[in-house]
């Protein structure tokens, strides 16, 4: 089985694998798919101090599909998924079969009729290794922090033991999830180091 990549209007990924993977039981063709993925990144989003788990979307408007085409499949998938227009195809030159003749007879070229077909083209497989590694990824280690503070900017502490104060942001430590704060306290200037969650920005 190859991986191929299917087109579909923004916003439609879910609901078009969805229903791509109804119809593949509803035929009868589950023998010829191993899997209907639309690949996402887990992130933790830190906004006015409170986390939320979200998940964005690696390829906005494709789903991927591993399978073994056949005609039935590439049938439902070019007409009858809603919201889904095809593959990502490529323009090949194949010949016309009625006109097919013996090697000896075609081998000058002459006497061979052409026709461009869009051929749906599977990704390479350390491509598909590479996006399905993000995935797995994603999955094991269930988000990554969205840095959405930068040094200098003006915060206020909402947790912790200097709830109310506010400071300035002197700098950032992504993979702790950490910000350093100068907090001016009783007249000095004064470092604090606290977590993404325990401030929100002015």
């Amino acid at each position: 089985m190859k991986w191929y990549v299917l087109r579909t209007a923004g916003t439609k990924e879910k609901k078009a694998k969805e229903y791509l993977e109804k119809e593949i039981v509803r035929r009868g063709l589950q023998d010829s798919v191993g899997q209907v993925l639309v690949p996402v990144k887990r992130e933790i989003v830190t906004k006015n101090g409170k986390r939320k788990v979200v998940e964005r979307l690696l390829y906005p408007s494709y789903v991927l599909i591993q399978a073994e085409l056949n005609p039935d499949l590439e049938y439902l998938i070019r007409n009858d998924v809603p919201g889904m227009s095809g593959f990502l195809t490529e323009n090949r030159s194949v010949p016309v079969k009625d006109t097919q003749k013996t090697s000896e007879s075609s081998k000058s070229g002459q006497d061979k009729k052409f026709q461009i077909e869009r051929v749906p083209v599977p990704i390479r497989d350390d491509e598909a290794a590479r996006i399905l590694g993000i995935q797995d990824e994603s999955v094991d280690n269930p988000a990554e922090t969205e840095v959405n503070f930068e040094i200098g900017d003006s915060v206020k502490i909402t947790d912790g033991p200097f709830n109310g104060f506010s400071g300035t942001v002197d700098a950032i430590e992504e993979d702790r999830s950490k910000l350093k704060v100068i907090v001016v306290i009783f007249g000095r200037k004064t470092l604090l180091e606290l977590s993404f969650t325990q401030v929100t920005k002015e």
